[in-house]
């Protein structure tokens, strides 16, 4: 498997392309702010799950739906090995310097972390007791996280490592788009909290469906944009330096001539 947040401009590689890194580890300034946000936010989250105690659950259980808890905690568990093997899998020294290793992460990525952590996250996504907004949301954001990596993972079979490369970015953008949620729901109800005696008339369930609806959508849409922004960036820099190329090829052929 070959992850990485390498421009899409960069030149299709294999995973045992190159063993010495273009650039050392301390020159990626962006991986020990991911990693430490990763850890801390995994140390915050995943204990009270280990427990098999519904009461300690941030997720109310819905009435009626006794499965939802173990659903829950396996897409908790799942979703946290996917979270941290994707680190290993945007590390473009790891995946330079350990190629057969990144591969073997790779798979425990697909197979021991999205589709079980995607599957389990669709059911209770559909289920959820913070209203139909979030559901449609969450159902939404499963189908694209199983979809782009199982075409990344496809990609990486056919020996396409550019479009690999391009649908693992998208998968990444949505493993950690759980950060991100948590971080457009704060900013949510900052905002929306001087509202709710007006806007919301007190009503204490219509705004915390609220802040659940838009800290959802938030939190994996803006991630998704700013990946494609990024691909589109590399694409775009590509167009042009074959523009330039041909640009430059009749004055060169003319030049010879002369």
């Amino acid at each position: 498997m070959v992850m990485t947040t390498e421009s899409p401009s960069s030149p299709p590689s294999g995973p045992s392309a190159g063993s010495v890194p273009s650039r050392r580890w301390w020159q990626r300034p962006w991986m020990a702010p991911l990693g430490f946000i990763a850890v801390v936010f995994l140390v915050y989250s995943l204990p009270r799950y280990l427990t098999g105690d519904p009461a300690l659950s941030r997720v109310p259980q819905p009435a009626g739906f006794s499965a939802h808890y173990p659903l829950l905690v396996a897409h908790v568990m799942f979703a946290s090995v996917a979270m941290l093997t994707c680190f290993l899998q945007v590390w473009p020294w790891f995946r330079q310097r350990y190629p057969v290793a990144h591969r073997y992460v790779g798979r425990v990525y697909v197979f021991g972390g999205v589709l079980p952590a995607g599957l389990a996250g669709l059911v209770i996504g559909a289920g959820t007791p913070f209203g139909p907004v979030i559901a449609v949301s969450n159902v939404m954001l499963a189908l694209l996280w199983l979809s782009f990596t199982v075409a990344g993972y496809r990609m990486a079979r056919q020996r396409r490592f550019v479009d690999h490369r391009r649908w693992m970015l998208r998968s990444f953008a949505l493993t950690y788009s759980i950060i991100t949620n948590r971080v457009w729901g704060v900013i949510v109800a900052i905002v929306l909290t001087p509202q709710f005696e007006t806007t919301f008339k007190g009503d204490v369930t219509m705004f915390t469906w609220t802040l659940a609806g838009l800290g959802g959508w938030l939190g994996w849409t803006v991630p998704l944009l700013v990946v494609e922004w990024w691909l589109e960036r590399g694409e775009a820099a590509k167009r042009r330096a074959r523009a330039r190329s041909r640009a430059a090829r009749p004055a060169a052929v003319h030049g010879a001539y002369e």
